[in-house]
């Protein structure tokens, strides 16, 4: 297994000004930056100019394809600092060009009703195999599915659900901002691939082109991702060469963290001529 990625130093941010920060994305994993890590980087530049108030969503877009060889600018726009409410907006440009945009809403944590789904009955996360899959560079996240797939095999089709295990393999302390960024940084790890599984397909299958075209996330309840949490997944559709995906993600006390919804791009390139 290739060096374990140190999430902390990777999602790290140097503030260029009052509301600009710079990141960079690791080198090693693909053409493409990660999309999770641009959302994780650019909630942490929103935390950035907030006192006290905690994420309870966001909603963003993927508009270009980041280039892994050239830092990430972040652009937080103020928009408003209400009596219970802070909403940001969260602009990252690469080479004049905007790749990605962020909305997000800090709330003053208060008490009130409470009610959640259930968490499905799954094995234990120690009674299920690493993940032996490469997916390129180091790895952050120890991930166990409970319907392990070898990407590398012939993919089979299956119902448009599956579960994995997620926790971050070296600690991140217990800062709000930066477990919600890395729990931002690992939804993205799997959620798509959940609209492939009814068509046979995954990430290597020859001619399919994929990528994120949205995603939102909602944060619940606070929880530390040094701990193992379920991510439960499912694709109610798939049209239009786009596949939409709805996570749920449970601490393994059972509490319901945060929920997710994600619409990828899902095209088969056809074949080349002659």
């Amino acid at each position: 297994m290739p060096q374990v990625q140190n999430l902390i130093d990777t999602l790290a941010l140097e503030r260029i000004e009052v509301n600009l920060f710079r990141g960079v994305a690791p080198r090693d994993q693909g053409p493409r930056i990660f999309g999770g890590l641009v959302i994780g980087q650019a909630l942490l530049a929103a935390y950035k100019t907030i006192d006290t108030r905690v994420c309870h969503s966001l909603h963003c877009y993927f508009i270009r394809p980041g280039d892994p060889s050239v830092p990430i600018l972040y652009e937080v726009d103020r928009s408003r600092d209400g009596k219970s409410f802070t909403t940001r907006r969260v602009t990252a440009i690469q080479h004049g060009a905007q790749i990605f945009n962020l909305a997000a809403s800090f709330q003053d944590e208060e008490p009130g009703y409470d009610h959640q789904n259930p968490m499905p009955v799954m094995p234990a996360p120690e009674t299920l195999p690493e993940d032996v899959n490469d997916w390129g560079g180091a790895r952050p996240i120890d991930m166990r599915w409970v319907d392990a797939r070898d990407f590398d095999a012939a993919p089979v089709a299956g119902p448009p659900a599956q579960n994995v295990w997620m926790r971050v393999i070296s600690p991140i302390g217990d800062d709000i901002a930066t477990q919600q960024a890395v729990l931002a940084y690992a939804s993205d790890m799997s959620l798509l691939s959940t609209a492939m599984r009814p068509h046979a397909i995954n990430w290597r299958t020859p001619g399919f082109q994929s990528a994120s075209l949205d995603h939102a996330i909602w944060f619940h309840r606070r929880s530390s991702f040094n701990d193992w949490h379920l991510y439960s997944q499912k694709s109610p559709s798939a049209s239009g060469a786009r596949g939409f995906n709805l996570g749920e993600i449970y601490n393994q006390d059972g509490r319901l963290v945060a929920s997710t919804a994600q619409e990828g791009l899902m095209r088969m390139r056809p074949p080349p001529r002659g």
